[in-house]
């Protein structure tokens, strides 16, 4: 099982309306995501809602995520958590749970020095013997990833790559520049996925999969295939979705378009809200216009 390569959606966590677990409904997902030919699932990130989680619930998710998927594609969870006490303690659970790798974001509120940032990541992949997976979000941590210390950190047997969602492609460039061809450089930013293969990359952990997972699929089998210009044509498909996410806090806008083509996603938790009823219309108009052109 090839792991970091390919793409891997950015699951959200399905809840009821009472902002609990909805079981059944992750069970779905699994179900759909694979159908659709992806290549991982990718459970309590960002968009995951992991930091309205509680240690139970990411244990559960990651559990009932690697007995649905049934081994036919690699399982990665976010392990991330403020502290590398924390951190390490949840990143030994999910192993146990069964989790194929991990996804260890930067710490966060507090701004950390590279050597601080370092030493959180050597502890991690220490305490485990699965591979684990760099996350580099600065806008929502406050902590970036430097290229010097990931090379750093790319020395370390099992750190086998890094998602980057800066949202700079030049960050992406000094990472796939400083780090051996064996280290997997994922795009997180989904409007980059495919210059990012085109730069040397190995695929993507993408939210707008969550919507498209097929389509996405589609960006990095064109680009193997060498049918570059279907490839962007793939790429082309998201900038809509993508556009829309900021008429509402994360993950609302996603969520919102699952319920409403029939994927049982559930509210956010609070305190994210329901979108405002100007833009759940935006909302709606633009999933009308993906309908008429055969996309859903």
């Amino acid at each position: 099982m090839e792991l970091a390569k390919g793409i891997i959606p950015a699951m959200v966590t399905p809840f009821d309306e009472q902002e609990e677990l909805n079981e059944q409904a992750l069970c779905l997902m699994v179900e759909r995501f694979t159908e659709a030919g992806v290549h991982g699932l990718f459970c309590l990130g960002t968009n995951g809602e992991f930091f309205s989680l509680s240690f139970e619930e990411k244990v559960r998710i990651a559990e009932t995520i690697v007995r649905e998927s049934k081994g036919r594609v690699p399982v990665y969870a976010g392990a991330g958590c403020a502290s590398t006490l924390e951190t390490v303690r949840l990143a030994k659970r999910l192993q146990e749970a069964g989790v194929d790798a991990l996804s260890v974001i930067t710490p966060y509120f507090l701004a950390f020095t590279q050597q601080e940032l370092i030493y959180h990541f050597e502890q991690v992949a220490a305490a485990v013997t699965i591979p684990v997976v760099l996350y580099n979000i600065p806008a929502r941590t406050g902590n970036a990833l430097q290229p010097k210390t990931v090379a750093e950190l790319a020395k370390i047997p099992n750190i086998i790559g890094i998602k980057d969602s800066s949202g700079s492609f030049d960050t992406i460039l000094q990472y796939i520049d400083q780090t051996p061809d064996s280290f997997s450089v994922m795009a997180g930013t989904d409007s980059l996925i495919l210059p990012t293969l085109m730069a040397g990359g190995s695929g993507a952990i993408a939210a707008t999969a969550n919507v498209f997972p097929a389509q996405v699929a589609a960006i990095y089998e064109h680009f193997q295939a060498e049918r570059y210009w279907e490839a962007e044509e793939a790429q082309r498909v998201l900038r809509d979705l993508r556009s829309a996410f900021a008429l509402g806090t994360l993950p609302s806008v996603l969520k919102a378009v699952l319920n409403e083509i029939g994927v049982p996603a559930g509210p956010s938790r609070r305190p994210v809200a329901p979108l405002t009823p100007a833009a759940f219309s935006e909302v709606k108009q633009m999933i009308e216009k993906y309908r008429q052109q055969g996309l859903l």
